[in-house]
């Protein structure tokens, strides 16, 4: 099949619909009109440039009609095994791909995936994305608002620079950067970008706080030793010593490591587990680590009579303060 005489957009629906009828056999043009998002009108145009391209396609009237091949004509469009095909499902994620402007692209990936596999195989390659589903965002959060993610995901593509107006914490909230962007990490729900401004190293930059942005007629080529992977191992550990500026001394009931488990992060969770039991009724004792006191007070708190704090004096205080303060509420 020779596609080369269409535009791009075009050529790739025409293989997206060829696939679709490998893929599923007999479909209606309103059926293979809604997985194309085009109109019927375009289906039956579409259905006749594959015919003009020597595609053996026949269409069929009635209540149980359509458009199907004949029966024996498939097309190879991949060079994958069917191992390899069916482990690629895997790594499909609809809801990243979208918001990165790929979604489509992710699609029709998939479909010839599809047309890569024996049937035994494909059956089985479907059952995957029945029971397996990413959801990015941590739980009773959003996923960030990004609209400028697809113009980010087109310079780090295309290795451009773009200049940005970017907000962020400190004064002045809002600032210009030209930034030379790397790459592109999601985590829990939220897109930033690794980049480069005004010839510093890589930075960090959460993409959902760019307020403007406008590509430069300017192109820029990473450092050779730059990774993405281990750039962002090595910045989550840098930010996690960071965050834990402090030490608390606790005391806690198993019922309140029970519930530990719910709500508190990793660093927490292994310094609870390698504390030593304190008493006979299962209370261990333990240093952890917090971010700040007013932080550690409202996470221990969720823990009611299950953690007495022992240290620092001033945490100790306030947590009492409040329980106070709640007895007095609830008397």
């Amino acid at each position: 099949m020779d596609l080369g005489t269409f535009s791009g957009v075009r050529a790739s629906r025409l293989v997206s619909l060829l696939l679709l009828l490998q893929n599923r056999g007999r479909l209606t043009a309103a059926e293979l009109a809604t997985e194309l998002e085009v109109s019927t009108r375009t289906v039956y145009r579409d259905v006749e440039s594959l015919l003009a391209a020597g595609i053996p396609i026949y269409g069929e009237a009635g209540h149980d009609g359509g458009y199907a091949l004949v029966d024996g004509y498939r097309t190879r469009l991949t060079g994958l095994t069917a191992g390899e095909a069916e482990a690629l499902f895997l790594a499909g994620l609809p809801g990243p791909a979208a918001e990165l402007g790929l979604g489509s692209l992710l699609t029709a990936a998939e479909l010839k995936l599809e047309a890569a596999l024996p049937a035994d195989l494909r059956r089985q390659a479907r059952r995957l994305r029945d029971r397996f589903h990413l959801d990015a965002p941590g739980w009773y959060q959003r996923a960030e608002d990004a609209p400028h993610l697809p113009a980010v995901a087109a310079a780090v593509w295309q290795r451009q620079a773009i200049q940005v107006r970017y907000r962020r914490w400190q004064a002045p909230t809002q600032v210009e950067r030209r930034l030379e962007p790397y790459g592109i990490v999601l985590k829990a729900g939220r897109w930033y970008a690794v980049a480069a401004a005004d010839g510093a190293g890589p930075r960090t930059y959460r993409i959902g706080q760019i307020l403007d942005l406008r590509p430069l007629d300017e192109h820029f080529t990473p450092p050779d030793d730059f990774d993405l992977a281990g750039y962002w191992r090595q910045h989550t550990h840098q930010l996690q010593e960071r965050l834990w500026r402090d030490r608390a001394e606790i005391r806690i009931s198993p019922a309140g490591v029970e519930r530990l488990r719910e709500i508190a992060v990793p660093a927490v969770l292994d310094a609870v587990a390698a504390a030593t039991v304190d008493g006979p009724a299962g209370w261990r004792r333990a240093v952890i680590p917090i971010e700040s006191l007013t932080h550690a007070e409202g996470e221990l708190l969720r823990l009611g009579a299950q953690v007495e704090v022992l240290a620092p004096v001033e945490l100790r205080d306030r947590i009492a303060a409040t329980a106070r303060d709640l007895a007095a509420v609830y008397a």
